[in-house]
């Protein structure tokens, strides 16, 4: 005779007449939980399967709303607590199904293995199976299966939700801030519900982006951790009556809810990894603010962000930090502080790269700090913002956006002709079946309607769309708009106490080369002006944005340089 030793794992401990059972009772939603029927319905059924089998019921866990795809469930945590005590407080767990215990194979197994290890076993009243190699294995294919299923629901129910993101209804959990839940309709016995703007909170939204833009009072534009510390100190608070920080700030400036564009499922909701934005989908609700002001904050962000320029010359009191450049090798130029035998101190922009390996790495130009910042900042009120020389600049890349306008408009009005021709060709139809012409159920007929109607839809479609890319490039700008910008930007130049303005210096001046002490080349893009030109909206200073580093607006030479003629 022949005996076959069980491996540790497969051993499971018989559970006595007088076993003491806990129960573990579990629905999946918080609408499941409130209806008030799977978990008394599992309560009885298990009641009744331990009465008959004489067990005594020590404890009972019920998990009202919590998925069983993990494990981050309090009772089901407590439950295993309990269990894996010395001695445990129980000796079966009772369960309706296995997948009210877990719906991943993996985990399952893990903790069923643990628990018999402790001694308590776990049975399911619904799929009752031995001990047997060929038990355990079913037990595997049954759990397995309730993860492919489990899987296979959320995927289904999250086309749904997606669909209903697009038709414009709300999905669920908290309004952003700025809104608020309102019932939108009824369809059978289910209550849609919408977004609309809350006004209390959704000024304080937009004050929010007005400091991003142009500060408090238009002193400048505030970043993150002004903005938090200014609502705080002047006593306004979150919705729930807190403190502001600075993520809920960044929150509120990155969310593209507010310019009428709520994305629905964009993370990952077990590793909240970003997904690809082909799989968001867009919910239109009531716009806060304006696209224009969204996208000049989004690059003022981005002009701040670490990763694009250094801290310091984002937050430093420098003006020219992060923007000038010694000409003759093309290093940043840096302060430099010094002092008198009468105690007066100096500050210079030295060549960083002579400071670092002497003159054989740069013979290195060293400028004063307050000679350099006055004559950059009055070449760039009188020869700069000056509307004759920026409609020169701007001449060419204006014509080519006009041209580009011009061709996109008869785009436009093709695809408009075309949908109006399939529209009066329907009408056609239509009125033929209705006079008897045409027999209605002529095949060809259906098919011939179908055609008319999707080309009518899609010109349509393609048509909007185009129309709301022109409209996005900005109004068009005139030699007043250009009069009205010089003016404003001039004026923002410099802050009330006679300090620069250094977000707006930017705006218009991306590279500022020293070539001697008395030539400074002034460098930008042709494109970022005509961004803070469209941004500007007229007379509104709006002159933020991300700026490449590649020299771009500087025409002539001569005609940059300083000193002036």
């Amino acid at each position: 005779m022949t005996s076959t030793a069980r491996r540790p794992d497969q051993e499971v401990v018989p559970v006595a007449t007088t076993a003491r059972a806990a129960l573990y009772l579990r629905v999946s939603t918080s609408k499941q939980a409130e209806s008030d029927l799977s978990i008394p319905d599992q309560r009885r059924q298990i009641e009744s399967y331990c009465l008959s089998r004489g067990w005594e019921v020590a404890d009972t866990f019920v998990e009202p709303g919590n998925t069983a795809t993990d494990d981050r469930r309090p009772a089901f945590q407590a439950m295993i607590e309990a269990a894996m005590s010395k001695p445990p407080a129980f000796t079966v767990i009772v369960v309706h199904s296995f997948s009210r215990f877990f719906r991943d194979q993996f985990q399952f197994e893990f903790y069923v293995r643990k628990l018999a290890k402790n001694g308590v076993r776990l049975v399911s009243i619904t799929q009752d199976l031995g001990d047997d190699p060929m038990s355990v294995m079913m037990r595997q294919i049954m759990t397995l299966f309730d993860e492919y299923q489990s899987k296979e629901n959320g995927k289904h129910t999250l086309r749904a939700m997606n669909e209903n993101a697009r038709q414009g209804f709300w999905n669920g959990a908290r309004a952003p801030i700025g809104y608020r839940i309102v019932a939108a309709g009824q369809r059978g016995a289910k209550i849609k519900k919408a977004l609309e703007v809350d006004p209390i909170q959704a000024e304080t939204v937009r004050r929010i982006y007005r400091m991003a833009l142009n500060g408090v009072e238009d002193r400048g534009p505030m970043g993150l951790k002004a903005i938090a510390s200014w609502l705080n100190e002047n006593n306004i608070r979150t919705r729930d009556g807190g403190r502001w920080g600075v993520g809920a700030v960044h929150q509120i400036l990155t969310r593209t809810t507010y310019i009428g564009q709520h994305r629905f499922n964009t993370r990952d909701h077990k590793t909240r990894r970003p997904k690809p934005e082909s799989e968001h989908a867009i919910m239109e609700v009531p716009a806060i603010i304006s696209e224009v002001e969204f996208e000049t904050v989004q690059r003022s962000l981005k002009a701040r962000s670490p990763k694009m320029m250094p801290p310091m010359a984002v937050g430093g009191p420098t003006l020219l930090t992060g923007i000038c450049f010694c000409a003759c090798c093309g290093g940043a130029m840096t302060l430099r502080t010094g002092t008198s035998n009468t105690g007066k101190e100096y500050r210079y922009y030295t060549c960083a790269t002579k400071a670092r390996q002497g003159v054989k790495g740069c013979p290195g130009i060293t400028v004063p700090m307050d000679r350099l910042n006055d004559a950059v900042i009055a070449h760039i009120e009188k020869r700069l913002l000056e509307p004759v020389r920026l409609e020169a600049l701007m001449d060419q890349i204006l014509e080519r956006r006009d041209d580009w306008v011009a061709q996109r408009r008869l785009h436009v009005a093709d695809l408009e002709r075309r949908a109006t021709e399939a529209e009066a060709k329907l009408k056609r139809l239509y009125e033929a079946i209705e006079n008897g012409v045409l027999d209605m159920s002529d095949p060809s007929l259906k098919d011939r309607i179908a055609e008319l109607a999707a080309t009518r839809d899609q010109a349509r479609g393609d048509a909007d769309r185009a129309v709301s890319h022109i409209e996005k490039i900005g109004p068009a700008i005139t030699p007043e708009s250009l009069r009205a910008f010089a003016k404003a930007a001039r004026k923002k130049l410099r802050n009330n106490d006679g300090s620069f303005a250094r977000d707006h210096i930017r705006a218009v001046a991306q590279r500022v080369e020293v070539i001697s002490k008395t030539e400074v080349r002034i460098r930008g893009q042709r494109s970022e002006l005509l961004r803070t030109l469209t941004a500007a909206s007229g007379v509104e200073a709006a002159v933020l944005g991300v700026r490449g580093f590649e020299p771009k607006w500087c025409a002539r030479q001569d005609s940059n340089l300083w000193p002036p003629d």
